[in-house]
């Protein structure tokens, strides 16, 4: 098995920047990445998050690229990008089911499939917008609320809260659109508060409650 190499990109709008990681060859679970490259370009194009001139903006993000490659000493060809711009929104919903299974225990099939239900009841309420992010915030069965992990339960109703992050169809569109002009495939797109919270935040903080401000250039994200 060879190393894993994975590329993040967030276009702020006063900089965009690379950072280039690499999980060893044989790592077992819970290996954290190192990161072996980063690069950092003035941000140019760009207003309040949004492309405004997508010539100047693949400028700045070949730039940082270009940075981060020669650092890392590897070509990017894939990445995850970042966003982060004033359009992020979020949206709560309710999905139910009923569980699959004669014996009417509780599969991952069904998780995935109550979390469809949970979306399909969004999709009409947010034209124009693209769901970046699914989360479920807690499970009932039969109307009582789950306190552990619903699989491997029975009943005759599967119920979930759950919140998605939206932001808009036609700027994750361009966004895409640009760097993929690079030559570089988009592989994931993600809401930059919420990828924040996983490298800055501990599990304590979370229980606890907490909240992460990143205060940029044009636009404050929590």
């Amino acid at each position: 098995m060879s190393e894993h190499i994975i590329t993040g990109i967030d276009v702020g709008t006063f900089h965009v920047k690379v950072a280039i990681a690499r999980i060893p060859k044989n790592a077992g679970a819970g290996t954290k990445p190192e990161i072996i490259g980063t690069g950092l370009a003035e941000s140019r194009g760009l207003r309040s998050g949004y492309i405004m001139h997508d010539a100047d903006v693949a400028r700045s993000i070949k730039s940082a690229l270009i940075q981060a490659e020669k650092s890392a000493g590897v070509t990017v060809k894939r990445a995850h990008v970042a966003i982060g711009s004033i359009g992020l929104e979020e949206m709560y919903s309710h999905g139910e089911i009923i569980p699959s299974r004669a014996d009417s225990e509780v599969t991952t099939a069904d998780l995935d499939k109550l979390m469809q239900d949970s979306e399909e009841r969004v999709v009409d309420r947010i034209p124009n917008r693209r769901i970046l992010h699914g989360i479920p915030l807690r499970y009932a069965i039969d109307g009582a609320e789950v306190l552990g992990r619903p699989q491997g339960l029975k009943g005759t109703k599967l119920e979930v809260d759950s919140l998605f992050i939206t932001t808009y169809e036609q700027h994750v569109s361009d966004l895409i659109k640009t760097i993929e002009g690079l030559g570089i495939y988009v592989e994931d797109v993600i809401a930059s508060p919420l990828a924040a919270s996983f490298v800055l935040l501990s599990k304590a903080q979370k229980r606890a409650g907490c909240v992460l401000t990143n205060i940029g250039a044009e636009t404050t994200s929590i």
